[in-house]
C-alpha cells in the first residue's frame, strides 16, 4: 500500500511540475506572439505609407515636370513627327 501511495504522490508532483512548465512556455510564446503582431502592424503601416509615396512619385504631372525640367524633353511639334512604316 505504501508503494502505491508513493507512486501516486510522485505522479501528482510530476504532473504539477509539467503543468507549471507548460503554462510558463505558453506565457512566453504568447508574449512573443504579441511582439510579432506589433511588428506586423508597424510593417503594414509602413507598407501603406510607402504605397502612398509611390503613387505620389508616379503622378503624370510629376513625371512630365521631371522630363521637361531635368531631361529637357518636350512634346514635339506636328512638323517634327516622322512616321516610319514597314
Amino acid at each position: 500500500m505504501h508503494v502505491f501511495l508513493v507512486v501516486l504522490i510522485v505522479s501528482v508532483v510530476a504532473t504539477a511540475v509539467a503543468v507549471v512548465n507548460a503554462r510558463h512556455k505558453s506565457r512566453i510564446l504568447f508574449s512573443e506572439l504579441q511582439k510579432l503582431n506589433k511588428v506586423q502592424d508597424e510593417l503594414e503601416t509602413e507598407w501603406g505609407r510607402l504605397q502612398l509615396e509611390q503613387s505620389s512619385w508616379s503622378t503624370h504631372t510629376r513625371i512630365e515636370g521631371a522630363a521637361s525640367g531635368r531631361l529637357k524633353m518636350y512634346i514635339p511639334k506636328a512638323s517634327e513627327v516622322v512616321i516610319v512604316r514597314p
